[in-house]
């Protein structure tokens, strides 16, 4: 009963993690982008270019950061849950 709510416990706090690193690699990109498109508006301000559109800009980093959030949120899931697999396999076998 103790190992089956030990493992609970570890995978809520696997996918917490997940969670958390989701929304960080997500905002990043998402800051980024803002970032870079505000350095872009103000050299166009300035007549270097043509007017720069934010929709331009920050379109492509949505799809960006949802791909690139997901693949770090899986990569941590499959790693945790591996992780647990193993420790469930080696707690019964002692």
């Amino acid at each position: 009963m103790r190992l089956a709510r030990s493992m609970r416990l570890a995978a809520a706090l696997w996918i917490a993690w997940a969670i958390v690193v989701w929304n960080v690699v997500f905002d990043q990109t998402i800051v980024l982008a803002g970032r870079r498109y505000v350095v872009a508006a103000v050299a166009a301000a300035q007549g270097a270019g043509p007017y720069a559109r934010i929709d331009e800009w920050m379109r492509p980093a949505v799809a960006r950061g949802l791909w690139a959030a997901t693949l770090a949120a899986v990569a941590i899931l499959a790693l945790g849950f591996f992780s647990l697999r193993v420790a469930a396999r080696s707690s019964r076998a002692s």
